[in-house]
C-alpha cells in the first residue's frame, strides 16, 4: 500500500486537543473550530449512530498513529450536511456491525456535504462506502481499502459536480462481494459515479478491487480521467456507461478483468469499457466535441477497449437499466415521450432518446498483449483479446425504432468513431459491428469498417 503522510506531531495553534470521544468534543465547541486528534484509537458510544458531526468550516486533523475505530458497533464516522469540513491524517476502521452492513451508505461523509476537503485518511475495513463524495469535494493523498461496498462513491439525488480525486490509493473494495448477493446489480469495486458532472480523477492507483476499478454510471459528463493505473481489478479498470464527454487520457491498464472475463465468455471485458457513452454538446460539462481515448497503455488484460451501444437500451424502454432516468441532451427527451411508441419514432426523439456511443476516439495507445501470460482460459472463443466497435441485433420491445441492424450500423458506420495510431503487440482480434463477428487485422482496418488507420502491429 501506499504510505500516507503523517499529520502534524504537534498541535497546532489555536486547536482543540482530543484525547477521548471526538464526536463529543465537535458537539461541544461553535462552527470553523480545529480539532487534533492526539494518537491512538479513538472510540464512540455504543451507540449504533453515534459518530462525528461537523459544523461549517470545522478542520479535524490526525496526530501521527491517530485512529477512529467504529468497533463494528457504530454505522458511520462523520456525518451531515455542513460545508467546507476538512479531514486529514486520520485512520478510519471497522465502522458498520458487519461487513454486509450500510448498503449503498458512506463511512467518511455519509451525507454527500459540500465543499469537503478530506486529504491524508486511511479508511479500512468499513462496511459500504468508505467515502462519499458530494459537490466541490476533494479526496487527495489517501487509501481506500478493504471496504465493503466501494471505497468510494458520489451520488446525491440531484446530482454530483466538481469532484476531485487525487492521488489515492484504492485497493481490494466489495469484500462483501455485492454482486454475488445481488446479482447484476453493477454496485460494487473501487468506486462509482452517478450523475457526476465535471469530475477529475488523476494520478490514482485503483487495483485489485473485487469488480469494477472505477465506474461512471448514467448521465455523467464532462470527466478528466488522466494519469492513473488501473491494475488486477477482477472486472473492467474503467467503465464509463449511458455518460457523456470525456478525456480519458496517459493512463495504465494492466491485468484487467481476469476474473470477469473468463466468467462470461460471451462478450469480451475490457480493461476500458466505454457502454452508450461518447460526446455531445448539449450535455454540458467540459469536452463536449469528442471523447478522446489518448496516450494510455494497455498489457495483458482480458480484452483492451470496447465501444459498445445496447440496440434495446433507450429512455422509456424497459431494458434501460437506469430506470426512470432519460438522457441529458433535450428537455422534449423525457421517460414518458420516449417511451410512447408512436412518438419515439421520429424526430427528434429517435436520436435524443438514445446514450449514443459518438464521436469517440482511441488513439495514440499502446496495446501489448499475450494469451499465454494473460492465462485463465484465454482464448478467442473466451472474449480474450479484442478490442471491439459493436452492438447487438435489435429486438426488444416489440415497439422500440431501434429493431434489427438499425444501431450496429449507426455505431459503427454512422457515429463517427474511430481507432488511429495505434501500437499493438500480440495477436489481438477485433468484434465489430454486431456481437459475435470476429475479424483480424487486415478486415479491420479495410472497407467498409476502415478502422485503425496508422496504426501499426507487431506478433
Amino acid at each position: 500500500m501506499r504510505s500516507v503522510p503523517a499529520g502534524p506531531a504537534r498541535k497546532p495553534h489555536g486547536a482543540v486537543k482530543v484525547t477521548g470521544r471526538l464526536d463529543v468534543a465537535v458537539a461541544e465547541h461553535p462552527a470553523g473550530t480545529t480539532f487534533w486528534v492526539t494518537p491512538g484509537v479513538h472510540r464512540f458510544g455504543s451507540g449504533e449512530y453515534d459518530s462525528v458531526e461537523p459544523k461549517k468550516g470545522d478542520v479535524i486533523v490526525g496526530a501521527p498513529g491517530a485512529v477512529l475505530d467504529g468497533q463494528h458497533r457504530n454505522h458511520y464516522a462523520f456525518v451531515g450536511h455542513a460545508t467546507g469540513v476538512r479531514i486529514s491524517h486520520l485512520v478510519v476502521q471497522n465502522f458498520g456491525t458487519s461487513i454486509t452492513d450500510d448498503f449503498n451508505e458512506g463511512v467518511v461523509n455519509h451525507d454527500a456535504g459540500h465543499g469537503w476537503r478530506m486529504r491524508a485518511l486511511t479508511v479500512r475495513d468499513n462496511a459500504g462506502a468508505g467515502v462519499f463524495l458530494g459537490s466541490g469535494d476533494v479526496l487527495a493523498r489517501s487509501c481506500l481499502s478493504g471496504n465493503g461496498q466501494y471505497g468510494f462513491s458520489a451520488y446525491e439525488d440531484r446530482g454530483v459536480s466538481n469532484v476531485h480525486l487525487i492521488g489515492n490509493e484504492i485497493a481490494g473494495n466489495d469484500t462483501a462481494r455485492w454482486e454475488e448477493r445481488q446479482s447484476g446489480c453493477g454496485c460494487t469495486g473501487g468506486g462509482k459515479f452517478w450523475a457526476t458532472r465535471n469530475a477529475v480523477i488523476r494520478n490514482n492507483v485503483v487495483h485489485d478491487n473485487i469488480g469494477v476499478g472505477v465506474w461512471a454510471d448514467t448521465n455523467n459528463t464532462g470527466f478528466l480521467i488522466s494519469h492513473n493505473t488501473f491494475s488486477g481489478n477482477a472486472d473492467a479498470g474503467v467503465v464509463y456507461e449511458t455518460s457523456y464527454n470525456a478525456r480519458i487520457v496517459h493512463n495504465v491498464f494492466v491485468r484487467n478483468a481476469l476474473v470477469g472475463g473468463p466468467a462470461d465468455p460471451g462478450f469480451p471485458h475490457a480493461a476500458l469499457y466505454l457502454s452508450e457513452s461518447g460526446a455531445d454538446p448539449r450535455a454540458g460539462g467540459r469536452y463536449g466535441k469528442t471523447l478522446m481515448v489518448a496516450h494510455n497503455r494497455f498489457r495483458d488484460n482480458w480484452s483492451g477497449v470496447v465501444l459498445w451501444e445496447n440496440a434495446d437500451r433507450f429512455a422509456g424502454s424497459p431494458a434501460n437499466s437506469s430506470t426512470g432516468i432519460s438522457t441529458l441532451v433535450s428537455s422534449q427527451a423525457s421517460v414518458a415521450a420516449c417511451g410512447t411508441p408512436s412518438r419515439v419514432d421520429k424526430k427528434p426523439l429517435i436520436d435524443d432518446c438514445r446514450w449514443k456511443t459518438q464521436h469517440v476516439r482511441v488513439v495514440h495507445n499502446r496495446f501489448a498483449f499475450s494469451a499465454a501470460r494473460v492465462g485463465h482460459g484465454c482464448a478467442a472463443n473466451t472474449g480474450c483479446g479484442y478490442n471491439g466497435l459493436f452492438s447487438n441485433y435489435g429486438s426488444y420491445p416489440s415497439w422500440s425504432p431501434f429493431q434489427g441492424t438499425v444501431v450496429e450500423d449507426h455505431i459503427t458506420f454512422a457515429q463517427d468513431n474511430r481507432f488511429a495510431s495505434n501500437r499493438y503487440v500480440g495477436a489481438w482480434r477485433f468484434m465489430v459491428h454486431e456481437q459475435d463477428r470476429v475479424v483480424g487485422w487486415a478486415t479491420w482496418r479495410a472497407a467498409p469498417y476502415g478502422q485503425d488507420k496508422g496504426s501499426v502491429r507487431r506478433g
